[in-house]
């Protein structure tokens, strides 16, 4: 007599693929095996974002012309949405697989001053790099570990992390600037050093985001990370290595806080204990809007590069109309709430 094939079966450990009734729900995938319609969905949800920058562009060009649609003023914009949305990369996938990074801004601060102090410029441009990128996969590694293997919960953890790293560059700065002279770190920040018009850190922006784009979308990797969000039970019974895959996420967000950190040192040729200030705020709403469940199970990276651009454009726009800072936190956390009951509205609907 035949038996019945298992809820838990799957197509090996190398695919990372569900079936069966203790899948990850499909719908909450962004490509490939979701249903047709969710695809359309996406398209909506990202033609949407575009949608609502094209008018941010538009009250830009009217309230202030010549101020926003100067080229500097473009530049500018794209360079600092390049350091934040290097940083959201790295907090897309961690979301996307139930979990959460409240640390990604005191880790780019510990990054940027360990990598400007005098002793780490004596070793040039690569030995700030290094430095940058090392500490931020240490520090995501402690993440990682505390997570996957000490079994605490991510937000606890990363507060943990949030409030040690940013007490770490405060005694290493001592409260003070650390100002880089290291002129081939500098130059990069320069006019002079771009590329048909474009800045070096939007490139390094724009090759974060294809590279992310590929292993989401197209990687065991990627698959693996929905489905862990999406059911973890499930994901372990399927035969993946939920508590690895968790350390390799976060490992993934301070490789991207170490990357945001030398790109902060460029842009601002400093090292400060003040860097990084909010960006785990705006890196988790650039998310959200993008369209990244914050429950986990669903992630999507031309999103969240969307919602970057939305909320840089934001600012920028408050800033030359010489609106408050508090205006523009108010303006960013009603943005959050929309975005969270706009999604809790559509999975609703897909319920039913």
């Amino acid at each position: 007599m035949t038996q019945p094939v298992s809820s838990a079966q799957h197509n090996g450990p190398d695919k990372g693929v569900l079936t069966g009734p203790a899948a990850a729900p499909p719908s909450k995938k962004e490509g490939g095996g979701g249903p047709r319609v969710f695809g359309l969905r996406a398209d909506v949800r990202n033609l949407s974002l575009l949608g609502v920058l094209a008018v941010l562009i538009a009250v830009g060009g009217i309230t202030e012309p010549e101020a926003f649609l100067d080229t500097g003023n473009l530049q500018l914009i794209l360079t600092q949405a390049s350091v934040i949305g290097v940083v959201t990369v790295g907090m897309t996938f961690v979301i996307t697989s139930g979990g959460i990074d409240l640390s990604v801004g005191a880790m780019v601060a510990l990054a940027s001053v360990w990598a400007t102090t005098l002793a780490t410029q004596e070793y040039g441009f690569a030995g700030i790099l290094f430095t940058a990128v090392i500490v931020g996969l240490a520090a995501g590694l402690v993440n990682g570990v505390l997570v996957a293997y000490g079994g605490m919960v991510p937000f606890i953890a990363t507060l943990a992390m949030l409030a040690s790293a940013r007490g770490l560059a405060l005694q290493i700065t001592d409260g003070k600037t650390q100002i880089v002279t290291v002129r081939s770190v500098l130059d990069l920040g320069l006019p002079d050093s771009y590329i048909l018009g474009i800045p070096p850190l939007v490139l390094v922006f724009a090759a974060v985001t294809v590279a992310g784009w590929l292993i989401l979308n197209r990687t065991t990797f990627g698959r693996r990370t929905v489905a862990v969000g999406g059911n973890a039970e499930a994901a372990r019974l399927a035969g993946i290595d939920v508590r690895r895959q968790r350390l390799y996420l976060y490992l993934l967000s301070g490789l991207c806080c170490g990357i945001a950190a030398f790109m902060l040192i460029i842009l601002s040729g400093s090292g400060q204990n003040t860097n990084g200030n909010l960006y785990e705020l705006d890196a988790i709403a650039a998310a959200i809007i993008g369209g990244t469940l914050l429950s986990g199970g669903r992630g999507t990276i031309v999103g969240s590069v969307l919602g970057v651009l939305v909320f840089t454009t934001i600012t920028n726009i408050f800033a030359l109309n010489n609106l408050q800072s508090d205006v523009q936190q108010i303006a960013k956390g009603a943005i959050i709430v929309a975005a969270v009951l706009v999604q809790r509205r559509t999975l609703r609907n897909g319920e039913t």
